[in-house]
């Protein structure tokens, strides 16, 4: 327990594949995933993990038929309940293109972000309409427009800076990514964040995560040593001083 990462990532992948499999419609599976959602929640929080980023709609998502875009954002809406996050007392965080998203839907998106706002206990970040290659666009885009107006030098920009100008700079880079649903990619998402985060891909499909497969992932993170480009005698002689 001592060893908990404090920031979790998960690509939630094969609702649709799971749905399949049992005859349903793609959408049954999206709303199986969505309780998985809640209950990983309050499982994150018993763990003692300080952030849980969760990839629930990519910007590459917009390209998928209008019926299927319209079930998810609509699900979006019906189940992200405030109630659960008061509950556990955790705050909403968002990134991604809110701009894009329905009326409807951001407003019940920024209503529960302000409602929220003030817990510090957990914090589940909810990454929608969201790519790494868009976030690091406009990151880029922003940084050239301020050099140009003459208000950054070129030479203070570095890796933190870049940092700090992405959406997530408000948090840790995640110590572990995990994807379910047996794909083994990251899908364009945190590429920037996740230069030295443990990877962990599993074939379970997202509604059937559950407490027990997070753990198996933690373990696994667990074994890992993180050498950050040391050596492992290094790291050792580091950890013992």
């Amino acid at each position: 327990m001592n060893r908990i990462p404090q920031h979790v990532a998960i690509i939630m992948d094969g609702n649709g594949r799971w749905a399949q499999q049992r005859g349903q419609i793609r959408t049954a599976g999206h709303v199986k995933g969505t309780e998985v959602v809640k209950k990983i929640m309050e499982n994150a929080v018993e763990l003692g993990i300080r952030y849980l980023t969760l990839y629930t709609f990519s910007t590459e998502n917009w390209n998928r038929p209008e019926a299927e875009i319209n079930a998810l954002m609509d699900l979006l809406f019906n189940n992200l309940e405030e109630e659960v996050f008061i509950k556990n007392q955790v705050r909403c965080r968002v990134i991604g293109e809110m701009d894009r998203l329905p009326a409807y839907v951001r407003s019940k998106v920024e209503q529960c972000i302000e409602h929220t706002k003030d817990f510090t206990r957990s914090c589940m970040v909810i990454a929608l309409s969201y790519s790494s290659r868009w976030e690091i666009t406009r990151s880029v885009k922003d940084i050239a427009r301020k050099a140009a107006a003459g208000s950054l030098n070129p030479d203070d920009i570095d890796e933190a800076f870049l940092s700090d100008s992405m959406s997530t700079a408000f948090m840790p880079d995640p110590e572990l990514l995990i994807r379910t649903g047996g794909e083994i990619r990251l899908s364009n998402f945190l590429l920037w964040q996740s230069a030295y985060t443990e990877l962990y891909f599993t074939d379970v499909y997202w509604p059937d995560f559950n407490m027990e497969e997070l753990c198996k992932a933690i373990w696994t993170y667990q074994q890992r040593q993180r050498r950050f480009g040391l050596t492992g005698s290094q790291i050792e002689a580091k950890n013992n001083n």
